[in-house]
């Protein structure tokens, strides 16, 4: 993994890591269908699952973390797993 990948995984919390496990295990790795499931509750939609109740702290969490991904090319669960070893 490269240097600058360790120093992010080492500064996300530990609801940043939440988010990437819940990603991956309740939106089958789709930022996009999470951050649709929290914006339809914020609009009184019908939702898919009941997180967190800071929604909006969440899908700004969320976006920096897709943003991350997007322009480096990786999947952040796989640096996670990596960090654990």
């Amino acid at each position: 993994m490269d240097a600058s990948h360790k120093e992010f995984i080492k500064s996300l919390t530990q609801q940043d890591r939440m988010l990437i496990t819940l990603r991956d295990e309740l939106y089958f790795g789709s930022w996009e269908r999470m951050l649709n499931d929290l914006k339809d509750r914020l609009r009184g939609r019908p939702y898919i699952f009941k997180l967190v109740n800071r929604i909006e702290e969440d899908i700004k969490r969320i976006e920096k973390l897709q943003n991350y991904e997007s322009q480096h090319g990786i999947n952040l669960s796989e640096c996670l797993e990596e960090s654990e070893e």
